[in-house]
């Protein structure tokens, strides 16, 4: 047995399924999800968690979920796992993907068989990018799609992801870039220093910034319909507020925001439908908020710095009425 060990779901201890009825309220249903979707129940709800850090009974939380109501989708939004020890260095480390994540996502794929719905997921900036190669192995067998710089057609719509923070205080800099230029924020270490699990050529380190990264990603595309996956939120909203209130760095204060300026800059000329975003765990305790709107984008943020899964689900139809709760 390895040390990540997946208890066996979908057993009778699932509460009632809770489906839609044609005038768009909840009806209690019996039944498990497989069996409500040949009697015709519908589930059109997402769902979006994130900032889950390897905290094996918020995977046991979400996937019990997905079971029960076999949502349209499921998105994952970075930091997904387990905090690592630099002095072990990340990419000796047993992997977390390959002997937990992928196997609890298997598991789930064999009982739904064709009703597994699709898995959209990315990294985070406390992911090792060397579990990146596990994450894409185990994308050729169908558990989900790694979004990290790409898109991907969905029915009517454009998914498209992005991992990369601004810089940080942590050492691990896998994912973290400057942001719409070379400043580094008081108390952080500049994505030239630190560590990383994987080689990176020192140009793109010095030079390459989220705002290139995002233009790079979506060109001239059209992104009426589109959602992102993107882990940082945008800057100097109720989303990326941090617990940093009084605190210094060598006398100068420390910025109470911590998203990124080019992320909160593309929301608001480019007006994708949905972003999705997670990085800071406290902000939704110290604002009260967890979903916007930047004109006429709708953003959402599942991080949660308590014990229990926060998850929102959320209708692509209707965004703005996305709801959250904590399990």
């Amino acid at each position: 047995m390895h040390f990540y060990e997946w208890p066996s779901i979908g057993r009778s201890r699932c509460n009632a399924l809770q489906v839609i009825t044609d005038h768009g309220r909840p009806k209690s249903s019996p039944v498990s999800g497989l069996a409500a979707l040949e009697l015709g129940y519908t589930m059109p709800t997402c769902y979006f968690v994130t900032d889950l850090h390897g905290r094996t009974e918020r995977y046991w939380r979400l996937l019990e979920l997905v079971l029960r109501e076999i949502p349209e989708a499921v998105f994952l939004g970075g930091d997904l796992l387990p905090h690592v020890s630099l002095s072990t260095k990340p990419n000796t480390q047993s992997s977390f993907v390959t002997h937990y994540l992928a196997p609890a996502f298997r598991q789930v794929q064999k009982k739904l068989g064709g009703h597994y719905p699709p898995v959209f997921l990315i990294l985070g900036n406390d992911d090792p990018r060397c579990e990146e190669a596990n994450v894409v192995a185990a994308e050729a067998e169908g558990l989900w799609h790694y979004m990290h710089a790409r898109k991907h057609l969905w029915d009517d719509f454009v998914i498209y992801g992005y991992a990369h923070v601004p810089p940080t205080p942590f050492l691990l800099k896998d994912w973290e870039r400057y942001d719409v230029s070379r400043h580094v924020s008081p108390g952080c270490v500049s994505p030239e220093e630190g560590y990383r699990s994987v080689a990176v050529e020192q140009n793109e380190l010095k030079w390459v910034t989220i705002q290139d990264d995002l233009l790079r990603l979506v060109g001239q595309d059209s992104l009426d319909r589109s959602v992102f996956l993107i882990h940082t939120p945008p800057y100097d909203t109720p989303l990326d507020r941090a617990a940093l209130d009084g605190k210094s760095y060598e006398n100068v204060p420390l910025d109470v925001h911590v998203g990124s300026v080019a992320v909160r800059r593309f929301i608001e000329e480019r007006q994708p439908l949905v972003t999705m975003h997670g990085h800071v765990h406290e902000s939704t305790r110290l604002t009260g908020e967890w979903k916007i709107r930047l004109g006429r984008t709708v953003c959402l943020n599942a991080a949660h710095d308590g014990p229990e899964l926060a998850l929102v689900r959320f209708d692509l139809s209707c965004p703005e009425e996305a709801t959250r709760e904590l399990l």
